[in-house]
């Protein structure tokens, strides 16, 4: 078969395999959850190798320090998706949950129940537990899912994904409930954002140019998650240390993932002894410092901001700072450079904070807390596909009940409409 034959046979399989999901109840799906975690755990070792053959192929390939941690696959970090696969087990099963029920004055009597999408179509980049989170929360949600990580992550994707579909099938999970694209050719995504009729949804995570090829190509609905240009506002009545403390943790804690921070702004109130402790703290940790002109004249070793540094996603131990002089000019500045991701402000002043958290139009809006708490395990909802910087149908972290749908059910006795 060639690649759009390919396409098409993986999606046939993955509607037939969802109508099977549909069928299973919660208690059969958490043994085939907890079947997963156990075949994940007893497959460290192969999860291992092929992660550093990704890894060896990454760094031949120049990958930067930041990508790399994006693709490594550690002990901790296998926990983490153990621990996430199990945590699935032990949250509400939303499917065929009653969301209202109302009766009409004719007696008919109208639920509003929670469905599955059907097939969901999973395009990321090198971060490899985003098939294991994916693929989990697809499947406790009773949606197929096809996924297409990138060609950096190949190796380690197939060996999850392997045990993944090895330790489901001991319990009764349905064939082809969980299909990874293993070709590298460009195509195979196009070919799959136009699979109408066979796809439902398709989720992106990534990089700007991926999220616009993704759009731009496709024929089924996207939710997109988009780039992570986190933005920090120091207000004049922050507390300096928690707000550098915050800094600190939000931008080096992990510089390549789509929570992290890479913007500050400065109140000019307090610019002039904030900056330079930021500018030390930074200067220790190697982040390099990019600076508007306000900042260069407190802190003349900055490198110049160009206009294009505000609307960038780093990725990596950058940070561009600015002075601003005041709250509504922070917050016009967000709303128009940011992501519409995650923001935060650093302040004492409640109505500061009140302000900012109502009028930033961010997914996720802060007051004096780390914008890498942006997670759906950090928000107790267990993992989650990823942060949708869409409106419809989904905002934020896309954990259980933002992977299904709604139908009405409707129940009569007879009658007819007049």
């Amino acid at each position: 078969m060639n690649l759009h034959e390919t396409m098409i046979d993986m999606g046939d399989k993955s509607v037939a395999a969802a109508r099977q999901l549909a069928t299973l109840g919660t208690r059969r799906k958490n043994l085939i959850l907890e079947a997963m975690a156990e075949a994940l755990d007893a497959s460290r070792d192969r999860l291992k190798e092929a992660n550093a053959r990704d890894m060896a192929a990454g760094r031949a390939a120049g990958l930067s320090d930041a990508m790399l941690d994006r693709l490594l696959l550690t002990d901790k970090r296998m926990d983490t998706m153990i621990n996430g696969v199990r945590a699935l087990i032990g949250l509400n099963d939303p499917v065929g949950q009653k969301i209202s029920r109302w009766v009409r004055p004719n007696g008919l009597v109208i639920h509003k129940v929670r469905v599955p999408i059907g097939v969901i179509g999973i395009i990321f980049e090198s971060r490899p537990n985003v098939a294991v989170d994916a693929a989990a929360l697809c499947f406790k949600t009773s949606n197929a899912v096809i996924l297409r990580g990138g060609k950096e992550a190949l190796e380690s994707n197939k060996a999850l994904v392997d045990a993944l579909q090895a330790g489901g099938t001991r319990k009764g999970l349905p064939a082809n409930s969980i299909q990874l694209i293993t070709t590298t050719d460009h195509d195979a995504v196009r070919e799959l954002v136009q699979l109408e009729g066979r796809v439902d949804l398709v989720i992106p995570r990534g990089g700007e140019k991926l999220i616009r090829a993704v759009t731009e190509q496709a024929y089924v609905p996207v939710i997109k998650h988009y780039k992570g240009v986190c933005y920090a506002y120091v207000d004049e009545a922050a507390d300096a240390d928690q707000a550098l403390a915050i800094v600190e943790n939000a931008k080096c804690s992990r510089p390549g993932v789509c929570n992290a921070l890479e913007k500050v702004l400065v109140h000019e109130k307090i610019a002039a002894a904030f900056l330079p402790r930021l500018a030390a703290l930074m200067a220790d940790k190697r982040v390099e410092l990019r600076g508007d002109d306000a900042a260069r004249a407190i802190v003349p070793a900055l490198k110049p901001a160009t206009a294009a540094d505000w609307d960038e996603e780093y990725l990596d131990l950058i940070l561009t700072v600015g002075v601003v002089p005041s709250l509504d000019a922070a917050i016009a500045w967000i709303n128009r450079h940011g992501s519409h991701h995650s923001d935060v402000i650093l302040s004492e002043d409640e109505k500061a904070q009140e302000k900012f958290l109502e009028q930033v139009d961010s997914a996720c809006v802060y007051a004096n807390a780390s914008t890498r708490f942006t997670d759906g395990g950090e928000f107790g909802m267990g993992a989650e596909i990823g942060i949708s910087t869409d409106k419809l149908h989904a905002r934020g972290p896309m954990a259980l009940e933002e992977l299904t749908t709604y139908k009405y059910v409707i129940q009569g006795n007879g009658q007819i409409r007049p």
